[in-house]
């Protein structure tokens, strides 16, 4: 069972700041932002790569989740973002969306 599996069925810890039936948002262990949560759907997909025409729904619950949950945080901008296989970046093969904001102005808003 992959770690975001674990982290989803409570066998990990970890901070989780919503849940509903078909998503988890819990703080980013390693932020690269002041804020930096992860959309975790409870469906096992391995990659973005990998949907199929059945996930629309749940791709497009999970940036409404993304969305709500930086108006939530009162981010007044962010950024979305998906890291898709080993050359774009995956290290956890479960999708996942990341929410990265709270710069304040001048800071990088930038995301490696």
């Amino acid at each position: 069972m992959c770690l975001f599996c674990q982290i989803i069925e409570g066998e990990v810890e970890s901070t989780k700041l919503y849940e509903d039936d078909l998503c988890i948002i819990i703080q980013d262990k390693f932020p690269v932002a002041p804020t930096h949560l992860l959309v975790l759907p409870k469906k096992h997909i391995d990659s973005i790569s990998e949907i199929e025409e059945g996930d629309q729904s749940l791709i497009g619950h999970m940036v409404m989740t993304a969305k709500k949950m930086a108006e939530k945080e009162g981010l007044k901008g962010y950024k979305l973002v998906w890291n898709v296989n080993k050359e774009g970046g995956q290290v956890i093969f479960h999708i996942h969306l990341h929410i990265l904001g709270g710069w304040k102005e001048g800071e990088p808003k930038t995301f490696a």
